[in-house]
């Protein structure tokens, strides 16, 4: 249905879910994978870039070089872009081809992404850090799900018919756009380049500032633990990161001393150890921008309750770290640190909350935890996000849309509201010829 002909990295097909693991059930796996592909893939073919250019992939668990992978640059993207058009043209194979064996050509892709997952978790630990037990559990299941859910959707992405007045037969076709590009960052910039020239099509998801918000008769254990979780996921490297922690003043003190203890705990080390929970941030630069930030939250006043610091003699690991008594307008709580950096904010009522977490440029996600659901209802409506979970945190599924209001992004993926994005409505109206009478 359409042709991604560009991306500096694999598209993000898929999103995170809570997982619970079995270390029993996770294939022991290499801590050194064999790279066979580090060309760029163009028209069927793995090419070196045209300038003949690469750049290092670096380990942040060692900050070794991987190896060098080709750099691709303007010419490049126009060899792509013409060969997808040319897939494209009016007549050619892959527009001819059956929605159904689209399909079937998705489904194929899905298991050998299964077949391979526990290669892939491999290459995706060794490139960027994450725990390999999450990597195989959690991201490559995941993408397998969405290739297959929308695998399903190839041949039953209708259209309808219309009763317009007259002697007409009126329907509408769900056609692709086209051609369509996909790259993971920068995304304010391709929405400034696209949508200031040539009127293209952007979707974007972009960053996040999410409030997390515990009231009073939440169940404290689970709470502490879902909120643990919804910030040092990922190395707290998730753009949907409950990095606000908004705490009724009731509970307040014992929600910070259970997290800190939660924290103290969380095992960080070696992302190929199955006990792992918490690998090295992405890259160097990732590293010092956090520290960057922890150093900002100690000079402006908030209570440093843990962590902070270093926590390897190599490699880009940062200590899980929690921050208390943090005001709103303080730097960490204003901007997305993309780190393991928990910020914990007191809050007395329910119109207070609501307000102080919409006070924010931006609007991805936001959470709830609270036994009443008159509350829950409340609170959920009234914030400004464009996914808001009540009682857990981090749940998706390739059926449901995600993305973001205000700055965090616009349009949506995944579900059937991320067909949307791909597809224009054609509206076909024909003349119905009527007997003389």
């Amino acid at each position: 249905m359409l042709q991604t002909v560009f991306s500096r990295a694999l598209p993000r097909l898929s999103r995170l879910s809570v997982c619970h693991y079995s270390a029993a059930a996770i294939p022991a796996p290499s801590t050194q994978p064999e790279v066979h592909y580090n060309k760029l893939f163009i028209n069927n073919q793995w090419q070196d870039a045209t300038s003949g250019k690469t750049f290092p992939t670096i380990n942040p668990a060692t900050g070794e070089v991987i190896c060098q992978v080709a750099e691709a640059d303007e010419a490049d993207v126009d060899k792509a872009v013409k060969a997808a058009r040319n897939a494209f043209r009016l007549g050619s194979p892959w527009r001819r081809m059956d929605a159904s064996h689209r399909g079937l050509l998705l489904t194929r892709l899905a298991d050998a992404i299964e077949r391979d997952s526990a290669y892939l978790a491999e290459l995706e630990t060794l490139d960027n850090g994450k725990p390999y037990a999450v990597s195989y559990t959690v991201d490559l299941p995941n993408v397998v799900k969405c290739l297959r859910y929308y695998a399903g959707w190839a041949d039953k992405w209708e259209g309808k018919t219309i009763p317009i007045d007259g002697d007409y037969f009126c329907y509408t076709r769900h056609e692709p756009i086209g051609v369509c590009g996909q790259i993971i960052p920068v995304g304010h910039l391709i929405q400034q380049a696209s949508g200031g020239s040539n009127l293209k099509k952007v979707t974007l998801e972009l960053g996040g500032k999410s409030p997390n918000i515990i009231l009073s008769d939440a169940n404290m254990e689970d709470a502490v633990e879902q909120s643990h979780f919804a910030l040092f996921f990922n190395q707290g490297q998730c753009c949907c990161a409950g990095s606000r922690t908004y705490v009724q003043a009731d509970i307040y003190d014992e929600f910070v001393e259970r997290s800190v203890e939660r924290a103290k705990r969380r095992v960080v080390g070696n992302p190929f150890d199955l006990k792992t929970e918490q690998g090295p941030q992405v890259d160097q630069e990732q590293f010092n921008k956090i520290l960057g930030y922890i150093s900002s939250g100690k000079r402006e006043g908030a209570k440093l309750m843990c962590g902070g610091g270093v926590a390897a003699d190599r490699g880009y690991f940062i200590q899980p770290t929690v921050f208390g008594d943090v005001q709103d307008d303080m730097t960490i709580a204003r901007e997305e640190i993309f780190g393991p950096v928990m910020q914990i904010l007191k809050f007395k009522n329910l119109e207070e909350v609501v307000t102080r977490a919409n006070d924010t440029k931006y609007g991805l996600a936001a959470a709830v935890f609270t036994k009443d659901i008159d509350k829950a209802h409340y609170v959920s409506n009234g914030l400004r996000a464009g996914t808001v979970w009540i009682n857990c945190y981090d749940v998706f599924g390739a059926q449901a849309p995600f993305g973001g209001y205000k700055a965090s992004g616009n349009g949506r993926e995944l579900g059937e509201y991320g067909l949307d994005n791909y597809t224009e409505v054609k509206t076909v109206t024909i003349k119905v010829p009527q007997k003389n009478s």
